[in-house]
């Protein structure tokens, strides 16, 4: 294990946050350079003793053998802070190695501590470095996020494959590259204070759409069309996507704190889930463009998203010997630019517009003129007013089969000349009257890796030299070089910490880089860069939006003021009379739902009693306020009167001396005695005997608990003594009998005990503030009842619980609601459920619980009496929702099965069938291809089946008959069943079987190979030749001879591509017998499926990105 420790990111006046002094380093120390002895310095030193940068190495050998969850490397030191990497060597739920940078005493640290981390995770591949996986990111490290890294690092499969390099000697090497950096103080920072404008809010991972929100923003030609857009006065934002962007907006323009986008993105459909998903933001762009433009449709901003984004360029092919060519005209909203190969913006147009030629086997068919030599190109008819630029960071890397980031340098300029060198840019029918001279509006920038990062913009508002970085909430005032050069990307040599010591330099990464650019063109910005103000916005929209913003004003002020004021809050017997029996059962009042008075502090008590006399209409004279308190069994009871001394106080003393918990809220009880007129009477005396009682009365044939009244009774009384009262109360006959149970407690657990009626009630330990409930008494009766007395029946009402179900394949939507008990076990749970769709077996029924973060289904359903109670099934769900679904076997068979996914390909027919084989799961590929073969159609009774693994278009894998089931996982890679071949049956000494796939080179990029298609297995002869196997091929997939003149063929090795001619000997470019090794035989050719959801799919970068949608 090693640890290199190289100099810190910035130097000068770098005030480090370090843990407390009293920590203990562990782990290695530094093996160059010089560390001076001593302590970690604590948080009110200056200076960090260690480095900012340090490079860790970590060998985990006889790593099979790990029988742990997690397993931690030793402790590492950083910037004053203790580190150690964590991994979980079986992965985190995933079938990937799962690792992360984690603070090693976070336990320990004080409150509010923080640190900003830059960090590098790698896998070494111990064959060859330049396989070696790294993935960086950053993260801001405190108190509950301690931990920040990858859960999908690198597969299991890949990991554990010896051959792969990744584990040498079960040996795996882990290395960790992590530069800490100054924290900024977020707490006091006021950003539209400071700059004149606001952030928007996070909702989870909303950074990239937060982003592109404020570049729309703040070009105001569009702000303002999207102010003009008609909306309704009754509609509501999170219904209509033009009201909740143009709300959004106004917020923006005229609010004085940060803003949410929580209305926007459900304007769009998205829930819960969407918000914790990154997203590919020009995908969002585009979508949310196309979105704006169809509502912006026949009304007076139509063709406003037109008039700002949209360019046209000329595709054409030129013959060069004759007089042919084909031309077309397409438009674009955006641009992609290549960043990989690139050293600038004007290199990437100069690549945009290459010259292409086809010659050779790859010449164009010109119509009557047959294949000819001819150039193909781009050139722009026109450029947009606004030009939005996608930097091509994120690109498929085929040597690994990964997404990965170029983090290299690539510079753009404050102003861009597209008519430069004589327009080479633009086409012949390019109107050379417009000037395309661009200055440069905003900067979106990616930091972080190909799995995640963060994001935010740079912008120049009116395009002089101030530029503003909007990051979420946090909008700063920033200069030109951190905008544009800092941007850039590349590498960044770090400053020598000890000069002395011939210590090679380190240079560093940034992984934070600008991922998008928007120009705006110099003749038009006078009409963009517009001034925006309220008379642009409908007055409805205005009413509304000020109404919002005043109301929001209130509660900030309200909020402001909140340390002069007291909340009493004051519950009546009308309080109790309301709620119980219906919002609730157990104790007396929710102090939630009762009347609060608002009270400053320095105002006298005596005061506030005639501000209560004039909202209940009691005089002052007939009220007497009781102070609650909270018992040890956690009931809250009201437990003593006020004294007159107490009353004389001011009401903020009196909050701090009877609310020991220093809350903000002081809770009373109004005792108000009535006449037989119903009028308030002065209350009685209370002696030092008397008891205040509460009265619930139950009824076990309705199942009903109500508030019956309160009773002052002596304590040396009986109970029995006050049941004529009680009768009277509850309007029972006076030879009726009554049961007396004394409420305890409810949580945990329900306490309700019977009352002896001939003991007193000091002797019962009865006091003021407690609750008797009484019923008639039981009597034996045919009928039986479920809940017959008290106890039972708030036992029922404490396990009582409504659960909403779902259907499975409709997850959005509630199917039934059953009112169950938390105490039902499993087998009563689904029987009920069974019941409700009318199914008579409840075993077939599979019940899935909620992700209550995501707010959908959580992935792995509930396993057959895999939980005892309800309880457990609802653990952590506050909405209390399940899934349901009906199967067609017993859910115990069901799970004693391994099911697969199988496609099975046809010899004769150009298509395949999807099957779902289910098995035991001691089974073999043997049964499951005998399964197979009863369910499909054969070519002939004898044929033999084989079943392959395929991922990304090429076979990985020929599973042996005898491999068991239970190893194979197609969630990630394609099960294939084919037929074998009879020639592949007989093969002679001279024979061997190739790989054979699919692929085509990007447009974009020549230099990368993309697979597509079915791969399968060729039989070549000794001494065939290229010529003799196309026959078999052309014959196999009867392309005609025009098109098929056109496919090229290749030995593909390791991501390196060797074009072959017809006369090459094709076996002696497949030494090895190995069928699916490295090594293919490629074929060239165009695909014909759907180019745009590849694209798409190949622009999405994130491992857990999905598809922008937003929903009509």
């Amino acid at each position: 294990m090693t640890l290199m420790t190289t100099p810190p990111l910035d130097q000068e006046d770098e005030e480090m946050l370090v843990p407390n002094s009293d920590l203990v380093v562990q782990g290695p120390q530094p093996m160059e350079g010089i560390v001076q002895d001593g302590p970690v310095n604590g948080p009110e030193n200056q200076q960090v003793e260690d480095p900012a940068v340090v490079k860790f190495c970590w060998k985990i050998e006889n790593f099979s053998r790990l029988n742990v969850r997690r397993h931690y490397s030793d402790i590492f030191v950083v910037g004053g802070c203790q580190w150690r990497i964590l991994i979980f060597p079986r992965g985190n739920n995933v079938d990937h190695l799962s690792m992360y940078l984690d603070v090693a005493d976070s336990q320990t640290l004080p409150y509010r501590w923080s640190r900003f981390s830059l960090f590098t995770l790698a896998v070494v591949n111990q064959i060859s470095d330049k396989y070696t996986i790294r993935k960086e990111t950053q993260h801001q490290f405190n108190m509950r996020e301690s931990d920040w890294g990858f859960t999908s690092f690198m597969p299991l499969r890949e990991l554990y494959d010896s051959d792969r390099g990744y584990m040498v000697n079960d040996t795996v090497v882990i290395e960790a590259e992590v530069a800490v950096r100054k924290v900024l103080d977020h707490w006091s920072y006021d950003s539209k204070k400071e700059t004149g404008y606001v952030g928007l809010k996070n909702q989870g991972a909303t950074c990239y759409m937060n982003s592109l929100l404020q570049t729309l923003y703040h070009i105001p030609f569009f702000r303002r069309a999207v102010y003009h857009m008609p909306t309704t006065q009754n509609g509501t934002p999170s219904g209509s996507i033009s009201l909740a962007l143009q709300s959004l907006f106004y917020k923006l323009q005229y609010y004085n704190t940060s803003v949410s986008t929580k209305e926007l993105t459900k304007s769009f459909g998205w829930d819960t889930c969407d918000s914790f998903l990154q997203h590919d933001v020009q995908e969002l762009n585009r979508v949310l463009s196309e979105k704006l433009e169809r509502t912006m449709k026949g009304t007076v901003v139509d063709g406003t998203i037109q008039k700002l984004f949209e360019g046209h360029h000329m595709n054409y092919i030129e013959c060069i010997n004759v007089e042919y060519k084909s031309t077309r005209k397409e438009s674009f909203y955006d641009l992609q630019l290549d960043v990989k190969g690139c050293s600038d913006v004007y290199a990437s147009f100069d690549k945009y517009v290459d010259v292409e030629r086809l010659e050779g086997d790859n010449k164009y068919q010109a119509n009557e003129h047959g294949l000819q030599d001819a150039k193909k190109g781009v050139l722009f008819i026109d450029f947009p007013p606004v030009l939005q630029l996608q930097l091509k960071r994120f690109e498929y890397d085929f040597m690994r089969d990964t997404m990965v980031k170029i983090n290299d340098r690539y510079e753009f300029p404050l102003q861009l000349d597209l008519d430069r060198e004589d327009g080479k840019y633009l086409s012949p029918e390019a109107d050379r009257s417009v000037r395309n001279l661009y200055s440069l509006h905003s900067v979106l920038v990616h930091s972080g890796g190909v799995q995640g990062g963060h994001y935010y913009a740079f912008i120049r508002l009116t395009l002089s030299d101030q530029w503003y970085k909007f990051d979420d909430e946090r909008v700063t005032k920033e200069d030109t070089k951190k905008a544009l050069e800092e941007q850039y990307g590349g590498e960044e040599e770090l400053p020598q910490t000890y000069p002395g010591y011939n210590n090679p330099p380190l240079k560093f990464t940034k992984n934070s880089n600008a991922y998008m650019l928007v120009y705006i063109r110099e003749s038009d910005k006078d009409e963009i860069i517009c001034p925006v103000d309220e008379k642009d916005i409908d007055e409805h929209l205005r009413i509304r939006l000020k109404k919002e913003q005043e109301e929001k004003e209130d509660k900030r002020r309200y909020k402001a003021e909140a340390h002069l004021f007291t909340i009493i809050k004051v519950a009546r017997d009308e309080d109790l009379f309301e709620q119980i029996g219906r919002d609730i059962y157990f104790d007396l009042v929710d102090h939630d739902k009762v009347h609060s008075f608002r009270v400053q502090k320095q105002v006298p008590f005596t005061m506030f009693k005639e501000e209560v006399a004039k909202e209940f209409g009691v005089p002052v004279q007939c009220q007497r306020f009781w102070i609650w308190a909270r018992r040890q069994n956690n009931t809250y009871r009201p437990n003593r009167p006020l004294t007159p001394h107490e009353e004389a106080q001011l009401v903020g003393k009196l909050r701090e001396e009877l609310n020991k918990a220093n809350t903000a809220d002081l809770k009373l009880f109004l005792e108000v005695k009535l006449g037989l007129d119903r009028c308030p009477l002065p209350p009685p005396e209370k002696s030092q005997a008397d008891i205040l009682l509460f009265f619930k009365l139950y009824n076990p044939e309705r199942r009903e608990l109500r508030y019956i009244g309160r009773l002052f009774v002596k304590n040396y009384h009986k109970p029995v003594e006050i049941i004529s009262s009680l009768k009277e109360m509850a309007g029972f006959d006076p030879d009726e009998e009554i049961e007396l149970y004394e409420e305890i407690k409810y949580v945990p657990t329900v306490m309700c005990e019977h009352l002896d009626k001939r003991v007193t009630f000091q002797m019962s330990q009865i006091e003021d503030g407690d609750i008797i409930c009484y019923q008639k008494a039981q009597i034996d009766s045919e009928e039986e009842l479920p809940y017959p007395d008290v106890p039972s029946f708030l036992e029922y009402e404490h396990n009582r619980q409504r659960v909403h179900f779902r259907s499975l394949e409709k997850p959005k939507e509630d199917d039934f609601v059953l009112e169950l008990s938390k105490q039902h076990n499993y087998d009563e749970v689904v029987e009920r459920v069974a019941r409700q769709v009318g199914l008579d077996d409840p075993s077939k029924v599979r019940l899935t619980t909620h992700n209550c973060y995501s707010q959908q289904p959580k992935p792995q359903p509930v396993r057959y009496r895999g939980a005892e109670r309800l309880s457990e099934m609802l653990i952590h769900c506050r909405c209390k929702i399940l899934y349901y679904e009906v199967l067609d076997i017993p859910l115990p068979e069901l799970e004693g099965l391994k099911i697969f996914k199988v496609a099975y390909h046809h010899p004769m027919k150009d298509e395949f069938l999807i099957y779902f084989i289910r098995l035991p799961k001691q089974s073999t590929v043997g049964d499951l291809i005998g399964e197979l073969k009863r369910k499909v159609e054969l070519s002939h009774p004898d044929a033999e089946l084989r079943l392959l693994e395929v991922f990304r278009h090429k076979i990985c894998k020929v599973y042996k008959p005898t491999e068991k089931i239970e190893s194979i996982n197609d969630e990630y890679w394609t099960l294939r069943a084919e037929e074998i071949p009879e020639e592949e049956k007989n093969l002679g000494p001279h024979d061997r079987v190739i790989h054979v796939h699919h692929f085509m080179r990007e447009s974009q990029n020549k230099m990368q190979v993309q697979s597509f298609g079915d791969p399968f297995f060729m039989v070549i002869h000794e001494g065939e030749t290229l010529a003799e196997a196309k026959v078999h091929i052309q014959k196999k997939f009867q392309v005609p001879d025009e098109a098929f003149s056109k496919w090229r063929f290749a030995v593909m090795s390791l991501g390196q591509v060797e074009y072959l001619d017809d006369s090459d000997a094709l076996f002696s470019c497949f030494q090895r017998r190995e069928v699916y090794g490295d090594t293919y035989l490629g074929l060239e050719h165009s695909n014909n499926s759907s180019k745009r959801s590849s694209m798409v799919n190949q622009n999405r970068h994130h491992a857990h990105e999905r598809a922008v949608r937003i929903y009509d």
